[in-house]
Parts: C-alpha cells; sequence; structure tokens
C-alpha cells in the first residue's frame, strides 16, 4: 500500500509511463483510422513525453510540485500533434492541482487527474467521444471514485487504468471511423500506455526500461551556422531556476536584449528559459544570476560550428522591426522556396508525419523581426501546437487555421500590407475559405470506398481530406479530382509535385492538363514534398 508519494515515487511513475508509451509508438502509428500515410501518433505522443522524460532526469527535483511542474513545461514545449498538445494540456492542469504540495497522497493523486481532463477539454475547441478525452475522462472519474473505499495511491491509478483501458475498448463503437477501421483510439491508447507503466512501478517497484533506442525530441532552438561576418560569436542557453526573491524577468529580459540578437526569454513559473546570441556571455549570465540559480548552461562559439543543414544566421537586429511577419510550415524543396520567394520570414519544416513542435514554431517566431507574426500551420495536427505559441511570446500572434499548403499560400496572397491586421485577417480567412485543395497519395492500410473494398498502397485522390477517388495511376485520378473541382467560376488551377516526381514529367503534366482546361490559368511547380504525388488547388 502506499498512502504518500513523494517527488522520487512520482518522477519513476511518470519515468515508467513515459517508456511504455515510447515502446509502443509503432503500434500507435500503426492504428491510424484513415489510410492517408499521416500515421503519426505515436511519434507525436513518443516525442512530447520524452521532452518532459530528459527534463526529468537531467534535474533534481524534490517536490511532486517541482515535478509536475517540470513535466508541463517541457511537455508543452515539446508537444508535437494535436495528440501531443492535449497530452501536455492534460499535464498542466495536474500540475495545478499539485501546487505548493511537497508530497502527495490519494486524494491529491485522484483530483490531479480530474484537473488534467479539465485542461485537456478547455483547449479542445469541439471535443468528441471516442477519444483521448472521453478515455482520460473516464480514467479520473474511475479515480475519484475510488476515493469512496481506499486511501491507496496504488488502488487509486489501478481503478483510473482499468477505467482507461474499458473506455479505450469502447471508442470503436463512439466513433463509427474507428469501428469501420477495425481499430481502438490511437491517442486514448496512448494514455492507457502512460497509465499502465505508471501503475506497473507502482506495483512491483520496478520501471519499465525504454526499449527504443530511436526514440528522441529536439527541443533546443535550432543552432545557425556562423560566417566571418557574424556580429553576435556566442549562442548562450541555460535554464534558471527561480529564487525565492528573485529580480524582475522582465526587466533581465530588457537588460540583455541590446547585447545580442535571435533572443528568446520563457518565463514559466519555477523556471526561466533564455537563449541568446552575444558577445557578452559573461553579462547574460550575470544578470540571469539575479533571478536564481543557472542550469544547463550551454556557450558555443558560432563561428566554430558547421553543421550542414543549418541555416545561415539571423541577425535580424540589424533592420527595423516590420509591422507583420509570416511563419509558415512546409515540407520539399520546392514548397519551402515558393513561401520564401512569397515573403514569408521563415519556413518550418514538418507536414504529414513529422509534425513541428511548439518550441520548433516558437522559436521560427521569435526569430522573425515582427510586431505581428502570423502563422501559417498547412496541417490540421499542426494547429493547435502553434495555438500553443500565442501564450509563450511577447509578440502578436495570428494563427490562420490553414490545413494544406494551398490554403497557406492563398492566404499569404491575400495579404495587404495597405491594410489593417484587422481587414487582412479577414481577407485571409475568406482566401482559405474559397480554396478548393485535395491531394493524390497511396493507402497505408486495407479500407473501404464505395462500398468495396481496396488494398493497401491503391491510389487515392483526396478532397478536402476525405477519399473522392480511386485509381491505378496518380495523374488519372489527380484528373478525375479536377473533374469535381472546376466549375464555371474556376479561373486557376495549380499543381505541386511530389518528390518522387521527377523535372521531366513536369512539362508533359503541364501540357496534359492545358489541354483539358484550356480556358483556365493551370500552373505547375515542383513541390518536392514526401508521400503526396499531387497537391492541387483550385480558385
Amino acid at each position: 500500500m502506499l498512502y504518500t508519494a513523494d517527488y522520487e515515487g512520482l518522477s519513476r511513475a511518470f519515468l515508467s509511463g513515459a517508456n511504455k508509451l515510447c515502446n509502443n509508438k509503432i503500434i500507435l502509428n500503426d492504428l491510424n483510422v484513415f489510410p492517408v500515410p499521416d500515421g503519426d501518433t505515436g511519434s507525436n505522443m513518443s516525442m512530447t513525453i520524452s521532452a518532459a522524460a530528459k527534463d526529468i532526469l537531467a534535474n533534481d527535483y524534490t517536490s511532486v510540485e517541482k515535478v509536475m511542474s517540470a513535466v508541463a513545461s517541457a511537455s508543452l514545449r515539446g508537444a508535437r500533434g494535436n495528440s501531443g498538445v492535449i497530452l501536455s494540456q492534460v499535464f498542466r492542469g495536474m500540475s495545478r492541482r499539485l501546487v505548493g504540495l511537497t508530497t502527495a497522497d490519494a486524494k491529491d493523486v485522484a483530483e490531479c487527474f480530474k484537473e488534467g481532463v479539465a485542461a485537456a477539454y478547455k483547449a479542445v475547441m469541439k471535443p468528441m467521444e471516442g477519444t483521448i478525452l472521453s478515455v482520460a475522462r473516464d480514467a479520473a472519474d474511475a479515480a475519484i471514485a475510488a476515493l469512496d473505499t481506499t486511501g491507496d495511491i496504488v488502488e487509486i491509478v489501478r481503478a483510473a487504468t482499468i477505467a482507461g483501458q474499458e473506455s479505450l475498448a469502447r471508442t470503436p463503437e463512439l466513433l463509427p471511423q474507428l469501428k469501420a477501421a477495425g481499430v481502438v483510439d490511437s491517442g486514448g491508447q496512448g494514455l492507457v500506455y502512460i497509465l499502465e507503466g505508471a501503475l506497473e512501478y507502482l506495483e512491483t517497484g520496478k520501471m519499465v526500461e525504454l526499449n527504443d533506442s530511436q526514440v528522441s525530441v529536439n527541443t533546443t532552438i535550432d543552432k545557425k551556422v556562423a560566417d566571418a561576418n557574424i556580429k553576435f560569436v556566442y549562442c548562450t542557453e541555460f535554464l534558471i531556476n527561480k529564487g525565492k526573491e528573485s529580480s524582475s524577468v522582465t526587466l533581465f529580459r530588457d537588460r540583455i536584449e541590446k547585447k545580442g540578437d535571435c533572443m528568446v526569454v520563457i518565463d514559466d513559473d519555477d523556471v526561466v528559459k533564455v537563449h541568446i546570441h552575444t558577445n557578452n556571455p559573461g553579462f547574460v549570465i550575470e544578470e540571469a544570476l539575479k533571478i536564481g540559480e543557472l542550469i544547463n548552461i550551454k556557450i558555443d562559439n558560432m563561428k566554430y560550428q558547421h553543421d550542414e543543414g543549418a541555416s545561415t544566421a539571423d541577425n535580424t537586429s540589424q533592420e527595423p522591426e516590420k509591422e507583420v511577419g509570416f511563419a509558415a510550415v512546409a515540407a520539399g524543396d520546392g514548397l519551402e522556396s515558393i513561401f520564401l520567394d512569397m515573403g514569408v520570414d521563415k519556413v518550418i519544416k514538418g507536414g504529414q508525419t513529422m509534425n513541428p513542435s511548439t518550441d520548433d514554431i516558437l522559436s521560427a517566431v521569435e526569430s522573425i523581426n515582427a510586431k505581428y507574426v502570423v502563422i501559417l500551420p498547412n496541417n490540421k495536427n499542426i494547429i493547435m501546437a502553434a495555438k500553443q505559441v500565442i501564450d509563450l511570446t511577447k509578440k502578436e500572434i495570428i494563427v490562420l487555421e490553414t490545413r494544406s499548403v494551398p490554403e497557406g499560400i492563398a492566404a499569404r496572397l491575400a495579404f495587404d500590407p495597405a491594410m489593417s491586421m484587422e481587414e487582412n485577417v479577414e481577407a485571409m480567412n475568406d482566401a482559405i475559405a474559397n480554396t478548393k485543395t485535395g491531394s493524390v497519395t497511396y493507402s497505408v492500410r486495407h479500407f473501404t470506398f464505395e462500398d468495396k473494398e481496396y488494398p493497401e498502397n491503391t491510389i487515392m485522390g483526396l478532397r478536402d481530406g476525405k477519399i473522392a477517388v480511386v485509381g491505378e495511376d496518380s495523374l488519372a485520378v489527380l484528373k478525375e479530382l479536377l473533374k469535381k473541382e472546376v466549375d464555371d467560376d474556376s479561373a486557376i488551377i495549380s499543381i505541386y509535385l511530389g518528390g518522387d516526381i521527377s523535372d521531366e514529367q513536369l512539362e508533359d503534366i503541364s501540357e496534359e492538363l492545358e489541354e483539358l482546361y484550356p480556358d483556365l490559368d493551370v500552373l505547375v511547380y515542383m513541390g518536392g514534398q514526401p508521400l503526396y504525388d499531387f497537391i492541387y488547388s483550385v480558385e
């Protein structure tokens, strides 16, 4: 029996749950409801929770409050995809319940679950039954109910785990999509893995061991390649554990701002995250010591960094601040170039199966020297992570709910610097709404379409995320899609070719489509995106 949990017990239970989820991330990826190649729930949840696990392993927290606060903060910054963001919000709600506590009893633990669920529901605009939310709710309700008969924390977690398992088994009855695919909800399964791993530690005293060496998460700021003309040489990063009588974080930020560029100062309860490029790291550290104890100090001389994949150093502080900047998510060299040519300040690599984290998006936003930053997620599974940035920066953030690259391009083209920000947001949202978009890809599992069964690797055409055409040839499927989209009001067809299509094929595809639609402007680009042979828009 366990009537009181201390920081060590909470840390070990969390790490055991995190390890069990990470060990099963491939199973979670395979629980993909829709047969398109975007089964990334396991990757997103494992990278989100790994960010928190790394923080716990790297630091010595001495209370349940500090442990859970660290989990909430690190998971928020590492959050990827909708499932990762929802999980981070569960942890955030749990951390609020443990504020001020050195240890936790059964009532604290049960109510901690309940607060976590409330925070997660609040973060989702349209909560759906049969998802991670309902699994979390049922588990929390069982934990609260168990308080009537026991004060044993092990029994509380066992009740939550059993209820979570039973709730997970019901998800196909609540969501027809799950039942049709013959799977349970992947996010809910991930949460159950966490509960099972935590319970295993509480019952046996032994943590689930991590057996997946591939689990990793990048929650640090991207390094910049320095050249001979770089203005600020030292990339300086550290965390500050606030003291009881800390100096103002705002004052600290103001003092160091003029000492460098690419500055990020994130104040999160007891911890402040600092990143800056500066020639005076000593000054920055001295000012930081007025706030509290420094940990994870890292100072790199960027003149000696030669990472091929990194971009050239930002020197945004040399330019006057502009009114509006743009950050867009895209995968593929061609799509990245298109956005940059249109005036997007920062392109964040990502898309299907490789959702950027909240921290990745925050880094891009902070590197843009503008008062307002418009974020174009260009994928429905990135929108939630992008919205988390709003509370993590001093900049004014506008997240447009673009669900595809063509919607992002339409939004950027609709921006008019002569109009007010409010007018531009309305115009950009109108452009998004008026853009017909779709794609051609392949199935990663068997599926049913119009009462007929199709096997894995079948070519599919998607309209607004739903299967509309099935065929054996990508170009033929694209043509069928366009027949459904083009009407008398159509004027422009834009096609973005995937990475598996050669430059030589571009001209042939252009000629075929121009012959089919002689009265429309047909624009064909090399997008270079993975997984999707074609992405299109009709305007």
